[in-house]
């Protein structure tokens, strides 16, 4: 089990520590709840026989693993149950662990050779998309990353202020037009900007409504396609930040917004405030979509790169 940063590097031994005792504190709600709700589905058995995999199908499901998820978990240690003839109770965690990491994908790291690196960040109001920014743009400077942010939600009377106090506290320069003005105007002017300062990494926010999915899709569409005229692979990353305590609230956002455009990877926030940190497993697996961040705290460094094996082992740490 390792901590890399953006660009796929092993952190440094302090660094990683710091970071493994953040993931599982912020996961400790999550996995007394569902390590609890194991243990009692295999109270007094010693065999993984059909009761104790009822039992554990209702505990995956109601640890906001989700339906879909849960039946692919269970066919698979169904599977093993058959191939191996006695599975004993105490190997169940272990098996468990192996499957979930098995569904889950690790992310890819920020290709380096790509310059203005461009984010667009998607994702509905309330979830810390703003917050997200704000510590994303952190964890790029101070990996030595020149960063320039674009204030392209300008729906939202209070965006444009709050990704303006982020670049403030963080140190970055804010590319902004005020409310109510083109988000693709906003998102022009920034990867301009961005090539004529030099800058290493842009990343666009824009606005969070779901009501209207087709206005949505048209909105990101064309904020797409302006950056295009600039820097002719815009948005090298799609990143959908979504609110882990909602639980399977957060599966059907994501169904959404990969309906309104080709999310590439996932932000999951507030994972230290929820017992629904499940909902990490579900999302991955159903949308084949890498987790690409964990926000496991309310610190500016309580962002990490996703891990996988680093997750399951938080979530299974007895």
């Amino acid at each position: 089990m390792a901590f890399f940063g953006l660009f796929g590097k092993k952190k440094e031994a302090k660094e990683e520590a710091a970071e493994k005792e953040a993931l599982d504190s912020g996961l400790q709600r999550s996995r007394e709840g569902f390590l609890g709700r194991i243990a009692r589905a295999v109270a007094g058995k010693s065999q993984v026989d059909d009761e104790v995999l009822d039992q554990l199908e209702e505990t995956l499901v109601q640890s906001d693993v989700g339906v879909e998820t849960t039946l692919r978990i269970i066919g698979r240690i169904q599977e093993r149950v058959k191939r191996d003839k006695y599975v004993g109770t105490a190997e169940l965690n272990g098996i468990l662990r192996d499957e979930i990491a098995a569904l889950m994908k690790d992310p890819a790291p920020v290709d380096p050779a790509i310059k203005p690196y461009v984010i667009m960040v998607v994702g509905v109001n309330g979830v810390g998309k703003t917050t997200t920014i704000g510590k994303l743009a952190h964890a790029f400077k101070k990996e030595g990353r020149s960063v320039l942010l674009g204030a392209a939600d300008t729906f939202r009377a209070a965006a444009v202020d709050q990704l303006r106090i982020w670049s403030e506290r963080v140190g970055v320069p804010l590319v902004q037009q005020g409310m109510g003005a083109d988000p693709a105007a906003v998102a022009y002017d920034t990867v301009e900007s961005a090539k004529a300062r030099g800058a290493e990494v842009v990343i666009i926010d824009t606005a969070g409504r779901l009501h209207n999915k087709t206005s949505l899709m048209n909105e990101l569409t064309k904020v797409r396609n302006v950056m295009r005229k600039v820097v002719p692979d815009a948005p090298h990353e799609v990143l959908l930040v979504l609110d882990a305590s909602t639980g399977q609230n957060a599966i059907e956002q994501a169904r959404q917004f990969t309906l309104a455009t080709d999310v590439t990877a996932l932000a999951l926030t507030k994972i230290d405030g929820t017992a629904k940190g499940g909902v990490a497993i579900g999302i991955s697996d159903q949308f084949s979509i890498p987790i690409k961040y964990l926000g496991v705290g309310e610190g500016m460094d309580h962002l990490q790169v996703f891990d996988k094996r680093a997750f399951v082992e938080a979530l299974f740490k007895g």
